[in-house]
């Protein structure tokens, strides 16, 4: 087995996130669809943005590395959009389409969360601190997307999930 170091558990981690950024681009779009609340619509849609800087800061990081932007398949985000893709079909015109939809996208903000979160601190420790400072902004406007879908979900979805229209 090859000797393997944090140097080589960053980047694999990287790849993983890499992946999974690009997925979570393509699958925000049906959930604004989706979405049956015009602010949650709005929430999605101004996430895929965001989204589209984490990927342009990850391939920024990968720069800082001297590695090419290249993703590796992470089942766990698969498995959490597929989730996601199933609440939107069970749950079509349903009074708690929208609560499913935050649940499924918190999950996705949890697992990001957690893997920025990671990589930052390993960044720090490898003494990368321009690609602690791309990852902390990233682990921010995550955070950040959270705490909103929270406030949706507190302030309606939940809401409306129980007494319907």
């Amino acid at each position: 087995m090859a000797h393997k170091v944090l140097d080589d558990l960053f980047h694999d981690t990287l790849k993983d996130i890499y992946y999974a950024e690009r997925r979570i681009l393509k699958a925000l779009p049906r959930m604004a669809r989706a979405a049956q609340s015009d602010r949650l619509r709005e929430a999605f849609e101004t996430h895929r943005d965001e989204t589209e800087t984490h990927v342009e800061r990850l391939q920024q990081v990968f720069e800082v590395i001297g590695k090419s932007a290249r993703g590796k398949t992470c089942p766990a985000i698969d498995g959490i959009i597929e989730e996601g893709d199933e609440v939107m079909a069970a749950f079509k015109g349903a009074p708690a389409l929208d609560a499913g939809l935050i649940a499924a996208a918190q999950a996705v903000e949890h697992y990001e969360i957690a893997r920025y979160g990671t990589l930052r601190q390993w960044a720090r420790q490898l003494g990368l601190k321009e690609a602690a400072a791309l990852l902390d902004q990233t682990l921010d406007e995550e955070s950040t997307t959270d705490e909103l879908l929270t406030g949706i979900a507190e302030s309606e979805a939940n809401q409306e999930a129980v007494e319907p229209a």
